[in-house]
């Protein structure tokens, strides 16, 4: 089992006095850029942990007791007997969310004997602000720590991108985020450096980007042909001058091994890192509609690492492996809303949204040359049950054209369609089916994947 954050967090309440004036939690800052309807990847912050952004905002936990009123929590815990609250006042916001996924191989794939699995992940989140704690302003410590259990049936499909992104297989401990970060000018700068996952502040999306709430393939969660590194060392610079428009530069380790910390990689031997500049426009746009927000999002990567090449080995007389450096690519992603169903309500998210995005990189180094999704999410769309979401989502990596040539494989096409129902503001369960279509390029059968997501917030 993992290290408990429970008896620190109560040391601290104990010097949190009754008496201070309580206020509302402090935001993240280190949240990117995003619409108001944007949820962040790997983040379970309380807007997050129920699983979708709510029609309303969402009110403090004020029960006198844990467990009172659990249906109207929005954590199962409550508020501590008021600990909670005067804890966030001060800076101090703790986490813990508990993620389980049912899944079947149904048909198709490589086999669908066996073809079952239950995997799970808790995640423990705690964020120390440090203006609310009387220090300096801006400044904010984070650390994200996750375990798990069980791997994922990607061995009974045999596909690119995988069915359950969020699955950790055995995982004891492991600490994916620790990094400070400091905001300057009113919030307009943002400097964050340690060990993170650089897709928490690049190829962000609203509606297809965080595989705990939205969907579970990995080829909605990110643009499917970016490199993106484990989580190692790294660092990032966002610039916001303006509301609707962003700059940031990132950078990672390029060799980093999540389950270590990160310093053996990134400052001994090669020292290689991968850099990500982004360009974002977030317009809000007035319609007869109330106002719809949207990100349009343009990103440029570069890896300076050495890759061997796909080559034709002439039936084992070339035996020495080609290498190309210095990698480039590109990608483009997007998200709008098109439909709100209270136009008045600026704050309300019930509507209907759209998501497209397309990547590309150089086909003799990497597996997926083209890429592409698109989809769209509908919240509330039955009536009294506002926070449901219902989406459908469509992605394709088109191979490398020397892939092609040289193991007669062409694409892979993956379909995914799920329903987010809040049976509570803690709990949120998520029926799930996916179809992979030529699954590796052509490896294997159609594979149909059913699955049954339960999300608890504590």
């Amino acid at each position: 089992m993992r290290r408990s954050l429970g008896t620190p967090v109560l040391i601290l309440a104990a010097l949190a006095t009754g008496g201070a004036e309580l206020a509302d939690p402090a935001q993240d800052p280190a949240l990117p850029p995003a619409t108001d309807e944007s949820v962040q990847k790997d983040r379970p912050s309380e807007s997050q942990s129920a699983g979708q952004p709510t029609s309303q905002p969402a009110a403090e936990d004020a029960q006198p007791e844990p467990f009172l009123g659990v249906l109207s929590n929005h954590r199962i815990t409550g508020d501590w007997g008021g600990a909670r609250t005067a804890l966030e006042a001060k800076g101090i916001e703790f986490n813990l969310q508990l993620t389980t996924i049912y899944q079947q191989n149904f048909h198709g794939g490589v086999r669908t004997h066996r073809g079952h699995d239950i995997t799970g992940r808790a995640d423990t989140e705690l964020t120390l602000s440090t203006e609310p704690m009387g220090l300096w302003k801006g400044g904010t410590f984070y650390t994200f720590a996750e375990s798990g259990w069980n791997d994922a049936i990607d061995d009974r499909i045999d596909d690119i991108f995988g069915v359950n992104a969020a699955a950790l297989g055995d995982e004891e401990i492991r600490v994916r985020e620790l990094w400070y970060e400091q905001t300057f000018l009113d919030e307009k700068i943002r400097v964050k450096f340690g060990k993170y996952d650089m897709a928490v502040d690049v190829d962000t999306n609203a509606y297809a980007n965080y595989e705990i709430t939205q969907f579970m393939n990995g080829a909605l969660v990110n643009t499917g042909n970016i490199p993106l590194p484990d989580f190692g060392i790294g660092g990032v610079v966002s610039i916001q001058p303006t509301e609707w428009f962003y700059t940031t530069f990132a950078m990672g380790d390029a060799q980093a091994n999540g389950d270590q910390t990160g310093l053996n990689t990134a400052f001994h031997d090669e020292d290689y890192f991968l850099y990500v500049t982004e360009f974002g426009f977030m317009p809000v746009w007035e319609t007869a509609w109330g106002k719809l927000p949207g990100g349009y999002r343009f990103g440029l990567w570069y890896d300076p690492q050495p890759k061997e090449e796909f080559f034709n080995d002439l039936g084992g007389r070339r035996r020495t492996i080609p290498t190309k450096r210095d990698d480039v690519g590109f990608y483009f992603n997007m998200d709008q809303m098109v439909f709100k169903e209270n136009p008045e309500n600026d704050g309300d998210t019930q509507g209907f949204g759209l998501f497209f995005r397309y990547g590309y990189a150089h086909s003799d180094v990497n597996e997926v040359e083209h890429f592409w999704s698109v989809g769209g999410q509908y919240q509330g769309l039955i009536p009294t049950r506002d926070n449901d979401v219902l989406a459908f989502g469509f992605a394709q990596g088109i191979l490398s054209r020397r892939l092609q040539a040289l193991e007669n494989r062409d694409r892979e096409s993956a379909y995914e369609l799920y329903y987010n129902i809040e049976l509570a503001p803690w709990c949120h369960l998520s029926p799930n089916l996916q179809y992979v279509a030529n699954p590796a390029g052509g490896g294997s059968r159609d594979a149909l994947v059913g699955g049954l997501r339960l999300q608890m917030a504590f």
